[in-house]
């Protein structure tokens, strides 16, 4: 949800609230590193990686993460940049190549833009280099006719 209505008018939240939450979004943030990172039974360790249910229904929305995380607001932009990079990997290789892809198209500041090579970076550490891919989507979406004239303005730019 936008800021505006997480911290609606009126009373402040009181700071252990505010500490709580940070805490569970913390908390899910780790354990959803674990289960991208990690295997929860040594025994499936020659199978494919478990779907995780929660990532697997953010996977549509790779576009709006994206926005949201362009957002740059606060907090909300790192626990934004790591959900989307733990998205990325766990959808990889089309999840990294499309999260680059839609960090690269939307950004609009070079602070904005920063994200991308942020991003890229931490997934290169534990896929091959996502890159040539996202230009390939990149390349793919211009044909197609995907993107508006203004969007694809901007990833030229960038």
């Amino acid at each position: 949800a936008p800021s505006s209505v997480i911290t609606s008018p009126g009373p402040a939240l009181h700071d252990g609230v505010r500490e709580a939450c940070e805490r569970l979004l913390q908390l899910l943030l780790l354990h959803l590193h674990k289960l991208v990172h990690g295997r929860s039974s040594p025994s499936l360790g020659d199978g494919p990686a478990r779907p995780v249910p929660f990532l697997e229904a953010l996977r549509p929305h790779v576009r709006e993460l994206c926005l949201d995380t362009l957002r740059m607001e606060r907090k909300r932009c790192l626990w934004q940049h790591q959900l989307l990079a733990l998205l990325a990997v766990h959808s990889a290789p089309h999840g990294a190549a499309e999260a680059l892809f839609f960090l690269l198209a939307l950004a609009r500041t070079p602070e904005e833009l920063a994200l991308a090579p942020q991003l890229h970076a931490g997934l290169r550490a534990v896929l091959p280099d996502p890159l040539p891919a996202a230009v390939a989507a990149a390349v793919a979406q211009i044909h197609a006719g995907r993107l508006p004239e203004a969007q694809l303005a901007q990833l030229l730019r960038n």
